[in-house]
């Protein structure tokens, strides 16, 4: 049976000020009708190029310089039994366009940007009915609706009428695939559809495309750089790696036989839950880094090293917010409605380990991570910090006299492109926390700057450079470096490598469990990856609607989740493994994550608060009372 989609030696250049790069060199896969191609690799392997020059989007500088495209399909109008080359059509003509949206539609990575803030929902998914369909508005709009039903909108009439703005990433990123499917395509091209999902929403999406595959019929091309989203979704893989195709073949022969050492190395890179104690990862490229005499003076106290004194006590802290319950110019006192964000947080974090902060996004960490920082004041609660052994409550003091107390904790922020000053060198970025606390004179900054970069493992050459002269994971280094600069004993991570390809990870991972070990830092680690909190944390606490539901070392949680929510997010974690897919049928959508339809005795009772029990070895879990199943006393 001939391909649907036949791309044979493809070649995209761009003519760039400094000569012509070769983004895509002579890349070859063919799709079948209703079948899945994963194309994995880092970024700048020229995965999305090649997308685009099959979508006809390539930038203004790049080009199609060989090969072949050739789209099957009935619906279109050729000599040669509906064989169409794309590569040899002009993309601003209306053959093209005749393709394009229509036959074969795509899905982009980010949605928030991808959708115009300026137009409602519906009317961005009906435009591509009236462009490329015979159909009234109101025949638009009725099939428009339909669409968003079927992705799973819970009120698709209401959701038609909806900014981009007002919805969750999960549901921006279903109004993309609405877009991309109201026209029926044979084939749709989807570009990281799940990189920035928390795990819950990705097994969602992951489950929506393949419910939507085999009932329309049509083709994926997946693009992606999560091995486990691969091996749960695709027939086929191709593994791409600086423009060129490294290996080929089945899904199941790709996970199973790995022969070429890029493909063994990106296996070896993922984290995984079956890891053994002291095993790291391997990333492509190490990072070589070293500590230099000025980042170790750091006094040491008494209680400077790993035992059981919390270096940080949060209690009982909650954080609410006020929320419209209605759109209009006249708001009303009765329509406003406080939002619990945060409800009675209770953890210690012992000095000298990592606790892990996991949920999915909207409950409250990023939020609770601010309150530890005092950028955010909460209604009630106590943060207490404990340095020198002596204890501060950080919600006591004022901005005057928290200035000492931040430089004992400081923040690697989630995107280090947007938390870094374009307009400041890395030199100025680094050396500004010094100027500010005033430490050290323009020699000690300059000697202390360089050992930052070696610790980090960045050349000091590189000093005189601006952030948008880095790569994804060396900005996140430079992220880090700006974090370490004050020597602070607590560092609050917050997604640190959410955004980051697998073995770039890694690399951050590995770099971060280093510096911990040698500059004897403490870690709150925020992030919806398990299998990254798995890696890196000691123990483990989970989240969800506001309140901490399972307190638990590493290895307890994951071996006995005992709190429906916990079960639910280790459930929808995809593994790098064929032989161990995502079952798709047990995730009830929406359920995990509201309190109200969790089963006794862990869903709420009428006015009793649930507290926080003990099961037996200090493995926490919000419920009225221990269940039976649990690995401690029933």
């Amino acid at each position: 049976m001939s391909p649907l989609l036949d791309v044979s030696n493809l070649g995209v250049t761009f003519d760039t000020p400094s000569g012509i790069v070769r983004a895509v060199r002579d890349v070859s896969f063919q799709i079948s009708a209703g079948s899945t191609v994963a194309v994995v690799g880092e970024s700048g392997s020229g995965k999305s190029v090649t997308a685009q020059a099959i979508m006809g989007l390539l930038p203004r500088p790049a080009s199609i310089n060989s090969g072949k495209i050739l789209f099957r399909d009935s619906s279109v109008d050729s000599a040669d039994s509906g064989v169409v080359d794309i590569a040899k059509l002009d993309p601003r003509s209306e053959a093209f366009r005749t393709i394009r949206g229509n036959r074969i539609s795509m899905i982009f990575q980010e949605p928030m940007t991808s959708l115009s803030p300026l137009h409602t929902i519906g009317d961005q998914i009906s435009e591509a009915l009236l462009l490329h369909r015979e159909a009234t508005p109101e025949e638009a709009k009725a099939l428009s609706v339909d669409m968003l039903a079927k992705v799973g909108f819970p009120d698709p009439a209401r959701a038609y009428d909806t900014y981009p703005f007002e919805l969750s990433g999960g549901l921006r990123q279903r109004a993309m695939i609405s877009m991309a499917l109201v026209c029926r395509p044979s084939l749709l091209i989807a570009d990281e559809p799940s990189t920035a999902l928390d795990v819950t929403i990705q097994a969602q999406i992951l489950k929506l495309i393949k419910d939507l595959q085999q009932e329309l019929g049509m083709a994926v091309l997946m693009i992606t750089h999560d091995l486990g989203v691969v091996a749960n979704m695709a027939d086929e893989v191709v593994v791409a790696y600086h423009g060129q195709v490294m290996e080929r073949g089945s899904a199941r022969d790709i996970f199973a036989k790995p022969e070429h050492p890029y493909l063994k190395a990106l296996l070896k890179a993922v984290p995984h839950f079956d890891m053994k104690d002291g095993e790291r990862l391997v990333p492509l490229r190490e990072i070589k880094h070293e500590a230099g005499n000025l980042l170790r003076e750091r006094e040491m106290t008494p209680t400077d090293h790993k035992d059981d004194h919390p270096i940080l006590s949060v209690r009982n802290v909650s954080k609410s917010y006020l929320t419209r319950s209605h759109k209009g110019l006249f708001v009303s006192a009765s329509s406003i409605r406080p939002l619990l964000a945060v409800n009675d947080v209770s953890f210690d974090i012992k000095r000298g380990e990592c606790l892990g902060l996991v949920g999915e996004s909207g409950c409250g960490k990023t939020t609770l991570s601010k309150i530890i920082m005092r950028s955010v004041d909460p209604d009630c609660g106590e943060v207490v910090f404990t340095n020198d052994g002596k204890e501060t409550d950080l919600l006591h003091l004022n901005d005057h006299q928290l200035v000492p107390t931040r430089r004992k904790i400081q923040y690697i922020f989630q995107d280090p492109f947007s938390s870094l000053n374009p307009r400041m060198t890395v030199h100025d970025l680094l050396s500004e926390p010094l100027v500010i606390h005033g430490i050290g004179d323009v020699t000690y900054r300059r000697e202390f700057v360089q050992e930052l970069m070696n610790l980090v493992g960045l050349d000091p050459r590189w000093l005189n450079r601006y952030p948008h002269s880095f790569s994804g994971g060396q900005r996140q280094r430079v992220g880090i470096a700006r974090s370490l600069a004050l020597k602070p004993e607590l560092v609050l991570c917050d997604e640190p490598v959410s955004a980051l390809d697998v073995s770039v990870q890694a690399q951050i991972l590995n770099l971060l469990k280093d510096l911990q070990s040698d500059l004897g830092l403490t870690y709150l680690f925020i992030s919806h990856n398990l299998a990254v909190v798995d890696y890196i944390a000691d123990r483990i606490a989970v989240m969800c609607a506001g309140q901490i539901v399972e307190v638990a070392a590493r290895e307890d949680l994951f071996r006995n989740p005992m709190h429906p929510y916990t079960q639910a997010l280790v459930s929808a974690v995809p593994y790098p493994d064929p032989d161990h897919p995502l079952n798709f049928d047990a995730l009830v959508e929406g359920q995990a994550s509201a309190p109200a339809r969790w089963p006794q005795p862990f869903g709420p009772r009428q006015d009793v608060p649930t507290p926080l029990l003990d099961s037996g070895g200090g493995h926490l879990i919000r419920a009225h009372e221990v269940p039976v199943n649990s690995g401690g006393a029933s």
